[in-house]
């Protein structure tokens, strides 16, 4: 069994996750909790992680099973394949949301095209290569798992 990456309808990665998990489908949706504002108030609300992305566990001849949920939309792929990620990086995504003090992932005087190596965050450890520097912000691409971080600088 592999981990896959569902793409979900956006704002849906929470209902997704509910009816997988009701039709035996082992999920996860991982979920950081946000301050948001609103014009008369704040308030602190749980929201993903990855913007429309759920985390799914089967087999490979099971995956077409998760579009029995109406918000999955298609699986991401990497390099023509299903992108699969590795069950150790499932744990550290875990790991780093379950720790008491978590940590801002801080990046500072790198340059466009350096590969870096994170140290704090769900994905330390991992190699990355800065795409963009600008006044407020490094994109970041982890190639290993197909994606694009964005970190704010201190």
């Amino acid at each position: 069994m592999n981990w896959y990456v569902l793409y979900t309808k956006p704002k849906w990665e929470k209902k997704v996750t509910e009816q997988l998990q009701a039709i035996g489908i082992e999920c996860y949706c991982p979920l950081v909790i946000k301050e948001r504002q609103w014009s008369d108030r704040k308030k602190k609300v749980e929201v993903p992680l990855f913007n429309s992305y759920v985390f799914v566990h089967l087999e490979d001849k099971d995956r077409p099973s998760v579009f029995q949920s109406p918000g999955a939309v298609r699986y991401l792929f990497w390099l023509q394949k299903p992108a699969i990620v590795r069950e150790d990086e499932i744990a550290t995504i875990k790991k780093w949301l379950n720790s008491p003090d978590l940590a801002e992932i801080e990046v500072s005087t790198y340059q466009v095209g350096e590969t870096i190596q994170l140290e704090s965050g769900p994905f330390v450890n991992q190699q990355a290569v800065v795409q963009e520097v600008t006044a407020s912000h490094y994109i970041l691409v982890l190639e290993s798992m197909g994606c694009v971080l964005r970190m704010k600088h201190r």
